[in-house]
């Protein structure tokens, strides 16, 4: 199930931010300050059509679209994450998805009751490449969405990059080889990592090899969806830049001695935004 407007217009790119990278920008870097609604007005301002996480009300008032999260671990809980999502009025909804540990009879009753769940409650529900999770690894992703080719798709790439180091070996053969991936990609989490960290500093996003690998599977994730996308269809590109909080922003000591995070995530998420607008036009 895609994510549609309600409109006729033609599918489309959608810029979303996440709530979980803009609620703590530290103070040495630029990013909206405040409160909650300081914060929405900004990102409104810089041009984001939606935000992911955070108060559904708040979101709204702001005059912002609104897409929800969620863990499901056994079949049965899809259904009351989504009808959740479905009351806040959210646009659809991003699952981490088991552990990853599952046998294949378990970890397929899971994902039908997801594709069940997104029926029922008339909301997209889609499972996230992520580690800990059942699609944690390419070869266990591809060969469970042929069974259950039914299932759509959150990427964030760095999962697969950096976990399975795509650099080491034919990395053209593993392009081919997650064409079902690709072609299932209905939202993206924005974030770009190297052979040996998920999250990295891209500067302007130019001269460095690991941002052209991410382009090349981002682009053909917007050529996937293009194949079948509806009027009124959107994918969403929501950065998901997190802090050392969840050890993803690297941590360096600055001139005065202090620790600091490697970028400016406010700018970077930016950045990563206009990398997805140029691979969106490349997938035409």
């Amino acid at each position: 199930m895609n994510t549609n407007d309600g409109s006729t217009c033609a599918p489309a790119l959608r810029l979303d931010a996440s709530w979980m990278m803009l609620r703590d920008f530290p103070p040495y870097y630029g990013g909206p300050r405040g409160d909650a609604r300081a914060i929405l007005a900004a990102v409104k301002a810089a041009g984001y059509v939606g935000v992911q996480g955070g108060d559904a009300k708040l979101v709204k008032a702001a005059g912002l679209r609104f897409t929800q999260m969620g863990r499901v671990n056994v079949p049965g809980e899809a259904m009351n994450l989504a009808t959740q999502a479905r009351d806040e009025g959210a646009d659809c909804l991003t699952l981490h998805a088991g552990w990853g540990h599952e046998d294949d009879a378990t970890a397929l009753a899971l994902l039908d009751d997801i594709v069940s769940a997104s029926i029922k409650s008339k909301l997209p529900l889609y499972v996230e490449t992520h580690r800990a999770t059942l699609f944690q690894d390419q070869y266990r992703t591809v060969q469970l969405l042929a069974k259950c080719p039914e299932i759509r798709i959150n990427g964030d790439f760095s999962h697969f990059y950096t976990g399975q180091e795509m650099r080491y070996g034919d990395l053209e053969g593993k392009w081919d080889y997650l064409r079902p991936v690709f072609e299932r990609v209905r939202f993206m989490h924005g974030r770009i990592g190297n052979s040996c960290s998920m999250q990295v500093d891209i500067g302007d996003g130019t001269g460095r090899i690991y941002v052209d690998h991410f382009k090349a599977m981002w682009t053909r994730a917007f050529r996937g969806f293009r194949a079948s996308a509806q009027p009124g269809d959107t994918i969403i590109f929501c950065p998901e830049l997190l802090s050392d909080e969840f050890n993803y922003a690297r941590m360096f000591r600055g001139p005065d001695g202090n620790l600091r995070e490697e970028c400016d995530r406010w700018q970077q998420a930016q950045v990563l935004c206009r990398i997805a607008e140029e691979c969106w036009t490349a997938s035409k």
